[in-house]
């Protein structure tokens, strides 16, 4: 017992130096991503556009059916917007045959997930459970800070653009600020990872915290743009999202190239 404890004690260094392993880029180097990611766009055209409808769709179907329910619909959009990188791994595939030197083509990207599936899923599985205590989490905020009942969804985003009542509005967006913090710290690389490295889904989280940690001003822009590009396909009815979700998962492609060390390949 005593030796493994030594063994652990060890080699725990090696382990979070592993982890640590990551680049340090720029502070505007998410904006040379959104160059790429929007070149790569350009050079696939209907491919990337496939998976730019399928997030518009998945945008309707989360609207329709929490339509009545906005305080979830808000939740389930953020979760959304973070669940991103997962969502678009055939964007990923997409530009790793640029990459590689290989005319893009739709087709093997619809099937590629199949080589990490497991650990995709247990990715999956955990996304799931944050954005499920994350709507608990805003209910209770409702629950607690309306006497009266639920609010109206005029109400509401009266509440959140007059600050009408600052306890409510303050609440709310600490809370999904804390949760939406979490799941892109957790998300950065970690699909392109299990993607393109065949990584198990927490060393793949815990690496993408390193990368977070390692550049916190350059994750911050990097996060802003990202809720750029969603936000705006969100302000146009899910419509541009053809555009601008393809462009958001090339992007992060070229986010995990330049910040995972070639050694890692």
């Amino acid at each position: 017992m005593r030796e493994k404890l030594d063994t652990l004690a060890t080699s725990a260094p090696e382990v979070l130096q592993r982890y640590a392993a990551v680049n340090k880029v720029g502070v505007l180097a998410p904006f040379s991503w959104v160059k790429k990611g929007s070149r790569d766009l350009l050079r696939c055209q209907f491919s990337s556009m496939f998976y730019g409808v399928a997030f518009a769709l998945m945008g309707w179907t989360v609207a329709f059916f929490y339509a009545g329910a906005y305080w979830l619909t808000l939740t389930a959009m953020g979760a959304f917007m973070l669940a991103g990188p997962l969502i678009a791994i055939g964007l990923y595939a997409l530009s790793r045959q640029i990459e590689r030197g290989e005319e893009p083509h739709l087709r093997p990207t619809l099937s590629c997930w199949r080589g990490n599936m497991s650990n995709l899923s247990i990715f999956a599985l955990v996304i799931g459970v944050v954005t499920l205590i994350w709507a608990r989490a805003s209910m209770v905020v409702f629950a607690v800070l309306y006497d009266s009942g639920l609010p109206t969804a005029n109400d509401f985003l009266n509440e959140l653009l007059a600050f009408k009542n600052i306890e409510f509005v303050v609440s709310y967006l600490i809370v999904g600020a804390l949760f939406a913090s979490f799941i892109f710290a957790i998300s950065v690389v970690a699909v392109p990872l299990m993607f393109d490295q065949g990584k198990d889904a927490i060393s793949a989280m815990l690496i993408s915290l390193s990368v977070v940690a390692r550049n916190p001003l350059a994750m911050l822009i990097w996060a802003a743009l990202l809720v750029l590009l969603i936000g705006i396909g969100f302000a146009t009815g899910f419509l541009a999202l053809v555009y601008t979700a393809p462009i958001a998962g090339h992007a992060t492609w070229h986010a995990y190239r330049d910040l995972i060390p070639v050694a890692e390949n």
